[in-house]
């Protein structure tokens, strides 16, 4: 009966932890900052599909790897307290990169004004989450 109810405590912890795990991946994208960075890279993926062969390739795949590493720093930041404030400062420079790359895309007569608009109103708002959760992390 003894080993039984052992077996039966180990069950729970699993749940426990599972749960846990759940919970904490939950509390990510329930971040508004991360679900603006998730909409914005979809975005980006959507708009990089017309580039043309030479910069697809080139400046369409940078600015979706920097968008998928500050996504990266976003959730990491979320996970862990003990290195959050350096995890939001290197999202932001991932932010700068991209509004670089957005930049350039525009200037090489890529992205047309509207969407560069669009997509730069999105940057922003990043940014200003970002810079808030910042100053919030350091208070704490």
């Amino acid at each position: 009966m003894k080993g039984g109810a052992y077996l039966r405590f180990d069950i729970l912890s699993l749940d426990l932890f599972i749960s846990f795990s759940e919970w904490s991946m939950t509390l990510s994208q329930n971040l508004p900052v991360y679900r603006s960075s998730y909409d914005f890279l979809l975005e980006i993926f959507r708009a990089t599909k017309s580039l043309e062969r030479e910069y697809k390739y080139t400046v369409g795949e940078k600015i979706k790897k920097e968008t998928l590493a500050m996504m990266i720093e976003i959730q990491r930041a979320n996970s862990a307290k003990s290195t959050r404030v350096e995890r939001i400062v290197r999202a932001r420079e991932h932010l700068e990169i991209i509004r670089l790359l957005l930049r350039i895309l525009k200037d090489i007569g890529q992205f047309g004004l509207k969407r560069f608009v669009y997509l730069s109103q999105k940057i922003e708002n990043i940014g200003r989450q970002l810079s808030g959760w910042l100053k919030y992390s350091q208070r704490a």
